[in-house]
């Protein structure tokens, strides 16, 4: 893993404390073991191959289900049981916070650790195996992923306060196909759709995409001119930002806010989390309610 973050054999030798000469000879025979090759190398620079970059993301899985196995392993050992909750930018929003107290009344003797993924992990660490429950936004495509949808949070376009649209009221997706629009990095085919507008293009009207990979990251492409973007209503009521505007996209559909997990086999722990998110939802509407019509006009 340390030739493919750093494609430079001598670096790579010099993290893992190894002559160049037997790195460069582990990784031939792994490539012989494989049967495929993994680096295209020259005088000039080293690549990964096509093959290499999926070896790589599987072993990124692989190390990371080493590490949480261990992790789970001390704890056991030490009469702790905790849940791992991963979620991308703003969670469950208002739903977070009785979801999770009322999963802690339930359960005093289980310890939730949360963690916040950027929107290029549009899991929220369930691919990875980093997080035994997750809430994230769909659509998505990540394999083997279960989900119970909790609200749905409606999208407007972010644009700059120069932006020849920033006068309106509300866009229409026709309106902002013309212009470069923010994407994470993200693998996730279904992600990039929904958030590009892709259903919506044609030949004519292609994306142009300026690279973001985080809420604040974002804001300041779109302040900059640079782009607009697709986003969650809940950033104009978040994340107030100077020089941008945040307009209702009137033929758009918003984004299913979801706790999720993955179906091999869940955990009694996870049922269980996933059981009270689903209580909270349908014992709090005036919540749900708030969430899903919380845009009603352009941010001022």
């Amino acid at each position: 893993m340390v030739a493919a973050e750093e494609l430079h054999f001598s670096r790579a030798a010099a993290r893992v404390y190894l002559a160049q000469q037997a790195l460069s000879r582990q990784i031939k025979d792994l490539e012989d073991e494989l049967g495929v090759k993994l680096f295209e190398r020259n005088t000039r620079n080293v690549t990964l191959t096509p093959a290499g970059e999926v070896f790589l993301d599987g072993a990124r899985a692989v190390l990371a289900a080493l590490d949480s196995a261990a992790t789970a392993a001390e704890q056991a050992a030490r009469g702790v049981v905790t849940l791992r909750l991963g979620y991308v930018p703003g969670a469950a929003l208002e739903l977070t916070a009785p979801i999770i107290a009322e999963f802690r009344e339930r359960h005093p003797d289980v310890t939730i650790e949360m963690r916040e993924f950027q929107v290029s992990e549009p899991s929220a660490g369930l691919a990875s195996r980093a997080a035994d429950v997750a809430f994230l936004r769909l659509p998505q495509n990540t394999p083997n992923i279960k989900t119970q949808i909790l609200a749905v949070d409606p999208v407007v376009a972010m644009v700059s306060t120069s932006h020849r649209h920033a006068g309106r009221t509300s866009v229409s997706v026709r309106d902002l196909l013309d212009d470069p629009i923010t994407q994470s990095s993200s693998v996730d085919e279904a992600h990039h759709a929904f958030w590009s507008l892709a259903a919506a293009r044609t030949d004519a009207t292609k994306v142009d995409v300026v690279r973001a990979d985080s809420i604040t990251e974002e804001a300041q492409v779109v302040a900059a001119g640079a782009a607009i973007a697709v986003t969650s209503a809940a950033a104009a009521h978040f994340m107030p930002v100077t020089g941008v505007r945040f307009l209702p996209i009137e033929d758009w559909p918003g984004s299913a806010i979801a706790v999720g997990w993955i179906d091999d086999e869940p955990s009694p722990l996870v049922s269980r989390f996933v059981d009270v998110a689903c209580l909270v939802r349908d014992r709090e509407p005036g919540i749900v309610h708030g969430i899903e019509h919380r845009l009603l006009a352009a941010s001022p």
